[in-house]
């Protein structure tokens, strides 16, 4: 019987006009740990619309640019930058014509303690031991967080107070485990459909930093791949948007969201 169904759907598959949606692959996605937690949702909203599977692999934007370079075998590239999508194409690693923008990230100053007020007067005051952010070298929120940093006339004041983490999940790390009082974190890190559940936040005024415009792009490896094509078709669907929003990213046409302090939520 299984031999008779897979001889019946071959058949069927030749006669259509798109086979690629024919034959179950998997695909291997290159995923900034921002975007670690949407990325898994997003992938299991996929898989549950189509015959294929996903495998994600998460890192700093910098260091997955550097392993796709020395030929990692990633079939789909989500990084938190535009740069590093860009030079993959540059460099021919990358397929021309398939980098686009798949969210637009925010940043925040985040504390794990319930009921806090925090904002930039936070920053100048100084009352904290350590502040932690990712590597701005490698992690396009490090950048951010040091431009705000910068914005604010703070460089040298909290010069010995950084704490700075290889990506944006150890930033995170250093303040769920109470090595820095305050991190600057992704807002996806600490939503949960769209509320936060534990400490305080500061939704950064982006204003105070460049736009963290977050590109994905289809790598040499996935051309001939239906499943990292589909699922980069699928990055845009009203599913997948839904999903974003939920962790505080917004897209293309969005309004931009309020800023201000937020503090944990009831229930």
């Amino acid at each position: 019987m299984r031999r008779f169904t897979i001889q019946f759907l071959t058949a069927a598959c030749l006669l259509t006009s798109a086979p690629l949606s024919c034959f179950a692959e998997q695909a291997l996605i290159a995923v900034a740990s921002n975007f670690s937690s949407p990325a898994r949702a997003i992938a299991l909203a996929f898989e549950q619309e189509s015959d294929h599977s996903v495998r994600l692999s998460q890192g700093s934007s910098g260091k997955l640019y550097a392993q796709i370079y020395n030929g990692a075998p990633f079939d789909v590239f989500l990084s938190a930058d535009t740069e590093k999508p860009a030079l993959l194409v540059k460099e021919g690693l990358a397929i021309e014509g398939s980098q686009r923008t798949y969210a637009r990230g925010t940043l925040a100053l985040w504390t794990i303690d319930d009921g806090v007020i925090i904002n930039a007067e936070t920053l100048r005051a100084g009352d904290f031991v350590r502040l932690a952010q990712a590597n701005p070298r490698l992690a396009p929120y490090g950048l951010a967080a040091q431009q705000v940093i910068a914005s604010l006339g703070l460089t040298q004041a909290l010069a010995g107070k950084r704490v700075i983490g290889e990506n944006i999940s150890q930033a995170y790390q250093f303040v769920t485990t109470g090595n820095a009082e305050l991190g600057f974190v992704a807002m996806s890190q600490v939503l949960v459909d769209g509320e936060l559940v534990k400490g305080s936040l500061w939704r950064v005024p982006q204003t105070l930093h460049s736009p963290i415009a977050q590109d994905a792009v289809l790598l040499a490896r996935g051309l001939n791949n239906s499943a990292a094509q589909e699922f980069m078709t699928f990055l845009t669907s009203a599913k997948a948007v839904s999903i974003l929003h939920s962790f505080g990213y917004s897209v293309e046409g969005d309004a931009l969201g309020p800023v201000g302090s937020v503090e944990k939520t009831d229930g």
